[in-house]
């Protein structure tokens, strides 16, 4: 402990605009206080379907794949927001901007990093129903964390196979019914008037099963104006058919009305104090609302002309109202103004048919998905809604052609790979035109085959090698169309689809049954780039970079450790630079790291469980090295380590079930930088993280 202690002091200080690189030392004593002993204790096999679309033990896919479990998920956790769990899977950085307007900032090996909200380059899936529209944007605030039974995180060249804007995919899984009736209410309280409340279901009878969740999360915030509140309920029925076929019907419903937004700080700001919100954001009340409702239905069949169909549909409405910090002067008749008002509606069906012999399988399929939105925009004068500025009808659909195979072609060896074609298409119908706006009406279309093949070697049952390569593509989201440079009114157009070349090669071993590690190199050589050209008051301008590479490490361990110890580490180095980029003003970029992703970052964690007592805790390393903020890398936030404390009591009485928790997050009360708004106009790119917080929740089931 007196080490850790020693490493928080030396990280202890206001973050600084720029700042020394995560300290090695640390990261070594980190790392060898992990490193395991022979063990007794049985690891559990995990059976993913997210990398090839066929039901394998990760251990055997040619690809990079974790996966996150309930207890994990759920013990001892808020259950609020991704970042609380998949920190222990590498090439994933999940950053908690403590801004619940903007959400998570969800990045895989780089891609992705550059969004000032929501998530770009990583689809996000529930069930096989796609929460990530076809333009490629999504949120985080939709995944069902209370009643998901894993979560699947998939890196590298197969995430390519899931079509636009895939470089990584994170599928949640939902919890099947419990064979006995049951019911569950949660309690949590904790720092900054932050509360969350929910009851869980789950109920079977014969071939029919149904789970069931709602919640309410508030906090008052850490920053000033970050105050938020949100609503959530999840359905899942299941019910079995003749012949081992299956229907699932899924149903999840988001309300998240008049979250604050606090906004970026500049360096001399996050200097003078770090809780404070950003320029105008209290002047300009800047602020969102959310409702989201959604439902799908995935029909599944084992025996269909020899082999396993399954089809699916979904729909569902989004509204969205956010008012921005743009200064009511930058809101002029040719501006789309400072009052986003989002009226949405999106849908897509799904069909795919497997078959298994006795060394092969081979999975076709195909999609459509379509997003119909109403956007329009208002001056935002001191919070209240003006006059209009913007008025347009936007549509974006894709239409994929999917096929991908494993084919064991020798004992010790297996391929897989696959390919999908995808046509993208966008369309704007303006319906605010005046003397000095004209019709800014226009389409563009995005095609692209994108190919992936892998090969894994069973050098023995304990040790397999991998490695795989393919091709992606990314294109613009609508969000990133919304801006063109200089203010002019109207979509931008002129954005080209970034297109990328990507590889890797790794291990994948096994130390009896206690232990697993991996290690895994990877590259993604990316033309065309899209990168943030100026962000302002909640707006970002988008535009091509040349040619950009992101290369690295991924290591990960996991074990189970003699008299009730594990251990679980992961590591991630990436070196992610502009290879060839002069902007429109001349300046040379090439060389330059993009900004956004962390060269460092570890995760540590050593847990125990004394079984005659129902304790169990965990202590949780959590570092970062220098975060890059601009294209130029002149400003960065600096790296951080911190320390986490958990624990708790579970009893079981008759038919009930109790649990009680406590938690110190930053234990030691560091100040950092949680994440950065990348290439923001008034170099207001820091969103600081929380010092040192508390949370205690209790937990009551009842089984029937």
């Amino acid at each position: 402990m007196s080490v850790l202690r020693a490493a928080a002091r030396r990280a202890r200080r206001r973050p600084a605009p720029c700042a020394l690189p995560l300290s090695q030392g640390a990261l070594a004593i980190a790392i060898a206080a992990l490193l395991p002993s022979p063990a007794a204790a049985q690891a559990v096999e995990s059976v993913v379907v997210t990398g090839t679309r066929s039901p394998e033990r990760a251990f055997d896919v040619a690809a990079s794949i974790d996966t996150v479990d309930s207890d994990t998920l759920r013990s001892q956790q808020w259950r609020v927001n991704l970042s609380e769990s998949v920190a222990r899977v590498p090439g994933l950085v999940v950053s908690n901007r403590q801004n619940y307007a903007q959400d998570l900032q969800v990045s895989s090996r780089g891609f992705g990093a550059r969004a000032t909200f929501g998530v770009r380059g990583v689809r996000l899936i529930q069930d096989g129903i796609p929460l990530t529209m076809p333009d490629g944007q999504g949120q985080t605030a939709l995944l069902d964390l209370d009643g998901a039974q894993s979560i699947e995180v998939l890196r590298g060249p197969f995430a390519a196979l899931y079509g636009n804007a895939s470089g990584g995919v994170i599928h949640v899984i939902g919890d099947d019914a419990p064979r006995s009736p049951m019911v569950e209410g949660s309690v949590m309280g904790g720092s900054d008037g932050t509360w969350r409340t929910g009851v869980r279901f789950g109920v079977a009878s014969g071939s029919f099963g149904a789970t069931g969740n709602v919640s309410r999360f508030e906090t008052d915030g850490w920053r000033d104006h970050s105050a938020a509140r949100r609503d959530l309920a999840n359905a899942r029925l299941r019910l079995g058919l003749s012949g081992g076929g299956s229907v699932v019907v899924i149903a999840n419903l988001l309300d998240q009305p008049d979250t604050q937004d606090p906004l970026g700080l500049t360096a001399a700001q996050l200097k003078d104090d770090p809780r404070q919100a950003g320029t105008n954001a209290v002047a300009q009340n800047t602020r969102k609302s959310i409702k989201h409702q959604q439902g799908g239905v995935v029909w599944r069949q084992p025996q269909v002309a020899g082999g396993a169909l399954e089809a699916s549909v979904y729909g569902g409405q989004r509204q969205l109202t956010q008012h921005l910090g743009l200064p009511v002067a930058n809101q002029g008749p040719t501006s789309s103004g400072g009052v986003v008002d989002l009226d949405r509606e999106f849908a897509g069906t799904g069909l795919q048919w497997r078959y298994t012999g006795e060394r092969h399988t081979l999975t076709v399929g195909i999609a459509y998905d379509r997003m119909r939105e109403h956007r329009q925009g208002f001056v935002n004068n001191a919070g209240v809604t003006g006059d209009p500025r913007r008025n347009e009808i936007d549509t974006v659909s894709n239409f994929d052609q999917f096929a991908i195979a494993n084919w064991r072609i020798a004992p010790g060896w297996k391929l897989s790979g696959g390919l999908r074609h995808s046509v993208v298409r966008f369309k704007s119908d303006d319906r605010f035109i005046t003397a000095q706006n004209p019709d800014d009406s226009g389409s563009a279309r995005y095609a692209r085959t994108s190919p992936v093949l892998g090969v894994l070697h069973e050098v023995s049952p304990d040790l397999h090698l991998f490695a795989s390569l393919g091709r992606g593509f990314e294109t613009p989201t609508f969000a990133e169309l919304a801006y063109r440079p200089g203010g002019e009114p109207g979509l931008n157009f002129d954005l080209s689809a970034a297109t990328s070349r990507n590889y890797e090669a790794g291990l994948k071993a096994r130390l009896g049954n206690a232990v697993s590690a991996t290690a895994v190199l990877f590259r993604a050589d990316t033309r065309n780039e899209l990168v943030s050209a100026g962000s302002s008051g909640g707006r970002t301008i988008y535009a091509n970079a040349g040619k950009t590479k992101r290369e690295g490490v991924e290591l990960s361990l996991d074990a189970s450790l003699p008299h009730g110890f594990n251990a679980t580490m992961a590591y991630t180095q990436t070196l992610a630079t502009y290879r060839d980029l002069v902007t429109p003003a001349g300046v040379d970029l090439s060389g330059k790291r993009i900004p956004g992703v962390p060269r460092h970052v570890l995760f540590a964690e050593l847990g125990w469980k004394h079984a005659g007592s129902g304790f169990s805790g965990a202590t949780e390393v959590r570092a970062a090295s220098r975060l890059i903020a601009n294209d130029t890398n002149t400003a960065s936030a600096a790296g951080y380590v911190i320390a986490n404390l958990r624990g708790g009591f579970e009893q079981k009485v008759g038919s009930w079930q109790f649990s009680q928790f406590a938690r110190i997050d930053n234990l030691f009360d560091v100040a950092y930088v949680g994440s950065v708004i990348v290439n923001e106009s008034n170099q207001r790119f820091y969103e600081p993280a929380p010092g040192r917080t508390w949370a205690v929740g209790a937990t009551a089931s009842y089984r029937f």
